[in-house]
C-alpha cells in the first residue's frame, strides 16, 4: 500500500526553487542548480542507514520510482530475515559474531574442537585488527574483496605476511565455526587466501649437538626436562603435543601415542624403541600410571598438564653451549624430520610421523636435506690444485684499496 504524501506532493515539487528541498517518508526531492529535480532516499532498513540517489526528473525519474526503490529494499530485507538464525531478529554483524565466537571457543575443550587452541592470539587478532576493520559489516555480507582489502591494508600498515596470515587463519576459523553453529550458510563464507610467506632458515642439530642437549637436560634442575628433550628428539612432535601426552594414550607394545588434539587433527604418533622403553620405565615409577606425562606443577594451573617448557629449554640450550636465539623446542622437530629425509624415508611415511596436514609442507625439508641434492651437487665438485694457496691468491687490503 502506497504512502500518502502531505508535503511531497507533485504541485509542491514543481514550485521548488533552486537549492530548496522537500523530504517526506524517506524520499527527498531537491531543485538542483541546473533546474532539474533530483530524487534521493534516506531510510533505515534492519538497523542500517541507506542513503541513495535514485535519479533526476530529466531522466524520467519521479517520486513513484523513489517509492518503488524503498519498497524493494524493504522487501529484500524481509526476504533476508527468512534466513535468520533461530531467536535472531536481525543479522549478526561481524563484531557480534566475534564476541559470540570467542565466548563459544573458550567454553569448548573437547578433542573434536581442534583449532580452539591459542585463544589468546585469536582474541588479539580479532579485537585489535579484524573487528576494527570488519566489525560493522554483516557477517553474511563480508566478501572476498573485503577480505583481500583487509590483507592489503594490513601489509601497507607494516604488518608482515606471516602476521596477516595468522589473522586470516583466525578469520577462516570463525567462518567455519559460524557455519557449523548455523549462523550463516556455507555459500556465504568468503574465500580466504593466504599469501606465500618467505621461508625461514631451518636450524638443524648435529648428532653431537643432540647428545649435548640431552646431557644438559639430564643435568637440569627440572626433573621433567630430560623427558621433554628425549621425546622431542625421538618423535618429531610439536611442543604443545608433547605436553599433552597421557600415559593411558601410549601403546608401549606397538610404540604408538594417540594424540587427540593436534594441529592437523587427531592422529597416532609412532615413536622409537628407545623412547617407548624410556616412557614405560617412567610410567612404572609414577603414582598415576594413567595420567599426564607432564602434569601441572602449580595447584592454580588452568590446565591439568604443563603449558610450556620454554624457560627450561632455554636453560638447557645455554648449558649445552648452543644459541638460544636459534635453538628453540621446534628445532628438535626440524631435526627429527630432516633425519628422516636424509635416511631416505618416503614422504607419506614421514607425514605419518610428523603429522603434517599436507605433503606440500614437507617439501621444504626435501629441498634442503634430500640425499638427491647432495648427489646432484657432487656431480660438479671440482677439486683445487695444490698450487693455489690462501696467502698467495687472496688480495691484501692494501692491494684492494689501491685497485679501487
Amino acid at each position: 500500500m502506497r504512502q500518502t504524501f502531505a508535503k511531497l506532493t507533485r504541485p509542491a515539487i514543481r514550485k521548488l526553487e533552486v537549492g530548496e528541498r522537500i523530504a517526506e517518508h524517506g524520499i527527498i526531492a531537491e531543485r538542483t542548480a541546473s533546474g532539474d529535480i533530483r530524487y534521493t532516499i534516506n531510510i533505515m532498513v534492519d538497523g542500517q542507514r541507506i542513503h541513495r540517489v535514485i535519479g533526476r526528473e530529466g531522466e524520467g525519474v519521479t517520486r513513484t520510482q523513489a517509492e518503488d526503490a524503498i519498497e524493494a529494499l524493504r522487501t529484500r530485507a524481509r526476504e533476508d530475515r527468512l534466513d535468520l538464525a533461530p531467536k535472531r531478529k536481525t543479522h549478526r554483524t561481524f563484531a557480534e559474531a566475534a564476541t559470540d565466537y570467542l565466548a563459544n571457543i573458550k567454553e569448548s575443550t573437547g578433542p573434536q574442537d581442534r583449532g580452539f587452541a591459542d585463544i589468546a592470539n585469536k582474541h588479539r587478532n580479532l579485537e585489535q585488527h579484524l573487528v576494527p576493520a570488519l566489525g560493522k559489516h554483516r557477517l553474511d555480507k563480508i566478501s572476498e574483496i573485503a577480505v583481500k582489502g583487509y590483507a592489503r591494508n594490513r601489509i601497507a600498515s607494516g604488518a608482515s605476511v606471516a602476521t596477516v596470515n595468522r589473522e586470516l587463519a583466525t578469520l577462516s576459523h570463525l567462518f567455519k565455526r559460524a557455519t557449523k553453529w548455523k549462523w550463516l550458510k556455507a555459500e556465504d563464507c568468503p574465500p580466504i587466501e593466504k599469501a606465500a610467506e618467505p621461508q625461514k632458515q631451518i636450524t638443524i642439530l648435529s648428532p653431537e649437538q643432540q647428545q649435548d642437549l640431552l646431557r644438559a637436560a639430564i643435568a637440569d634442575q627440572d626433573a621433567q626436562s630430560w623427558l621433554f628433550v628425549a621425546i622431542g628428539l625421538n618423535a618429531a612432535m610439536r611442543h604443545s603435543e608433547i605436553l599433552r601426552i597421557r600415559f593411558d594414550q601410549i601403546d608401549f607394545a606397538n610404540r604408538r601415542i594417540y594424540i587427540p588434539e593436534a594441529k592437523a587433527g587427531q592422529r597416532v604418533q609412532p615413536i622409537t624403541p628407545s623412547l617407548a622403553d624410556m616412557l614405560k620405565r617412567e610410567c612404572d615409577q609414577r603414582e598415576d600410571a594413567e595420567g599426564w606425562v607432564f602434569p601441572a606443577t602449580k595447584s592454580n594451573s588452568t590446565t591439568p598438564h604443563r603449558q610450556a617448557m620454554t624457560k627450561q629449554f632455554e636453560r638447557i640450550v645455554k648449558r649445552a653451549g648452543l644459541n638460544p636465539a636459534k635453538v628453540t623446542p621446534h628445532v628438535m622437530r626440524h631435526t627429527a624430520i630432516t633425519q628422516l629425509v636424509q635416511a631416505g624415508a618416503d614422504l607419506p611415511t614421514i607425514q605419518k610421523i610428523s603429522g603434517h596436514k599436507t605433503l606440500v609442507a614437507l617439501m621444504r625439508y626435501v629441498h634442503i636435506a634430500g640425499a638427491h641434492i647432495d648427489d646432484a651437487i657432487a656431480a660438479i665438485d671440482i677439486g683445487f690444485p695444490d698450487a693455489i694457496t690462501q696467502e698467495l691468491h687472496t688480495a691484501s687490503k692494501s692491494v684492494s684499496h689501491n685497485a679501487a
